[in-house]
């Protein structure tokens, strides 16, 4: 089935760029004002695929985890904001979904070959995962949740 086909992370180690992008409501996010949660930065686009298939995962995943010091920031590649608006209402996102209509985050600060990739930060604003592709639970259990608990 489609959920198995998960990507594994990458362990890397290198320090969160600098980013402050604006959400959907108008208000300018930092990666830098997280610093002491984790935080899953999630590159994505309304157009992919494996986009679609991976946001209730992530919502679902948050809303387990987002007393705990865990927030997901996912940065949308340059859709039309009423296009981003639209996802955020048909798969009812409650976390904060950032606009990048200029490629910044894909192209400068993260580098990202291709849509979705995500980032986990840890609490001291080092990058520790890095995931190519869709995730699944499984998958985010293991090798998020204990960033999240320890």
């Amino acid at each position: 089935s489609l959920a198995n086909l998960s990507a594994v992370p990458a362990k890397v180690n290198f320090s969160s760029p600098t980013l402050a992008l604006t959400d959907t409501q108008g208000v300018s996010r930092s990666l830098a004002h997280y610093r002491g949660q984790v935080v899953l930065v999630n590159l994505w686009a309304t157009w992919c695929p494996p986009c679609k298939q991976e946001m209730p995962t992530l919502q679902s995943f948050y809303d387990k985890y987002k007393d705990n010091g865990f927030m997901i920031l996912a940065i949308d590649d340059g859709d039309p904001t009423k296009d981003v608006l639209q996802f955020v209402k048909e798969y009812a996102l409650t976390f904060p979904v950032l606009l990048d209509p200029t490629h910044i985050a894909t192209d400068r600060a993260f580098n990202a070959p291709n849509l979705p990739t995500s980032f986990v930060i840890d609490r001291n604003g080092t990058i520790q995962l890095t995931w190519i592709g869709a995730i699944n639970s499984q998958m985010l259990e293991k090798y998020v949740t204990p960033l999240i608990t320890k």
